[in-house]
Parts: structure tokens; C-alpha cells; sequence
């Protein structure tokens, strides 16, 4: 993707923590218009900024900020949750999928037009837990996992429409959500600068922090990475 001047940006989730530095780090790359999805009313002092109610599970809230926005360029899938949890109820199960998975699958559906026209980028916010289960927390490893294989079929089903799609697995950051988890977390400054830093650079997996990054040059030249190239219609 080119850079983000006098683009249009949508990121989910953004009124805190990673989202709301992506926001941020959008604007400092002189972005025409942020679009900030939150589930809570936001105030920002740049004009650019558009808060915009959006709730991933409300499939009214999804057509309705998809009918405000317009044009995109830039989807930043975002939102998400992450519950402690031992799999033995399956309502916290379900509820990571509609919200890490189906969330963002409801919110592409919805911009997918848009970002067809713009010839545009979908960025899905995932994790390491999608590439190895964190025992801890293992129905959001699950809901990640599931969102990593959908964005590896988007990526291949979206490449003749000019869409590209782009993930980010990310070590742990410092945030609201991972305050309990008690390991080094990544300022998320600095993973929203890398991100989109990556995005710019058209890297298909985004290795953002220092953790990950120690994954990054093996996983370009990993059996699985070559497994997805062939994978994909010719």
C-alpha cells in the first residue's frame, strides 16, 4: 500500500490502548480522515478524527458506520477480547469467536466495497496465540488462530480485486487487556508504529515488537509460509 497521506483509516477498538496509538500514528503520517470505531463515545482533538459507534457484533452499527465512511483505504480490524478461561464453558468460547473472529470477518463484509474501489488494505490485529495456543487463555488462542486462517483465505481470494491483507502477530503489548499477564510488554506506541510501518512496506505478516520480531525471518522462509504461496489460485 502507499503511504497513508490523504488516506482514509478505519480502526476498530480505538478508544484505547493499541487502537487508539493507531489512531494517533495514522495522523502522524498525515492521513485525510481517521475513522475511530469505539464502543464508548470518543473525543479527540484532531479534526480529522471521526468517532463513529461500532460495536463488531452489531451487524446494524456495521452497515450503519460502512454507510458513513464511504471511501477507504485502510481497515484496521482491531477489536478484541481476551478472557482468562479453561474451555470448560462454552459461552466464553462463543462469545471470543463473535467478537475476535466473526467481528472482524462482519466489519471486512461490510468495507469490502469500498476498499475494492480504493484498491485498498485490510490489517487484522491477531497475536502469537494464533500461531501457538497460550494454555492461559486458550479460547482466545482459538478465536486468534481461526482469524490467522481467515486472513491467510481473504488474502489469496482478495488479490485479484487489488485488496491486500495484512497480519499482525504481535507479542505482548501493554495494554488494558494484558495488564494480568505478567511477562515484558511492548510500549503500543511502538507496535502501532511498526505496523504500519510493515503495512507500508506490503509485509504480508507483521512481526511488530521485539518478541515476535525473533520469529520474523523464519517464518518468511517456513515450510507453512511456502505451503500458503502454493496454496493460492493461479
Amino acid at each position: 500500500m502507499d503511504a497513508l497521506a490523504r488516506k482514509a483509516v478505519l480502526v476498530t477498538g480505538a478508544d484505547r490502548g493499541l487502537g487508539r496509538e493507531l489512531v494517533d500514528e495514522a495522523l502522524s503520517r498525515d492521513a485525510a480522515r481517521v475513522f475511530a470505531g469505539t464502543l464508548q463515545p470518543l473525543a479527540h482533538p484532531d479534526p480529522r478524527v471521526v468517532p463513529i459507534p461500532l460495536d463488531v457484533t452489531d451487524e446494524m452499527q456495521v452497515r450503519a458506520a460502512a454507510e458513513r465512511v464511504g471511501s477507504l483505504d485502510l481497515l484496521v480490524n482491531n477489536a478484541g477480547i481476551a478472557i482468562y478461561d479453561d474451555l470448560s464453558d462454552r459461552a466464553v468460547l462463543e462469545q471470543h469467536l463473535a467478537v475476535n473472529l466473526f467481528g472482524p470477518w462482519r466489519v471486512m463484509q461490510a468495507f469490502l466495497p469500498a476498499l475494492t474501489r480504493s484498491r485498498g488494505a485490510i490489517v487484522n490485529v491477531l497475536s502469537l496465540a494464533a500461531l501457538a495456543a497460550l494454555p492461559s487463555i486458550p479460547s482466545y488462542s482459538i478465536s486468534k488462530a481461526a482469524s490467522w486462517s481467515m486472513s491467510q483465505s481473504l488474502r489469496a481470494m482478495l488479490a485479484p480485486r487489488g485488496v491486500a491483507v495484512h497480519a499482525v502477530l504481535a507479542g505482548p503489548i501493554d495494554t488494558e487487556m494484558s495488564r494480568d499477564f505478567a511477562v515484558a510488554k511492548a510500549p503500543a506506541k511502538s507496535v502501532a508504529r511498526a505496523v504500519l510501518d510493515a503495512v507500508e512496506r506490503g509485509e504480508e505478516e507483521i512481526f511488530p515488537d521485539a518478541v515476535s520480531a525473533k520469529l520474523a525471518e523464519g517464518w518468511r522462509n517456513s515450510i507453512v509460509k511456502e505451503l500458503e504461496r502454493q496454496n493460492k489460485p493461479s
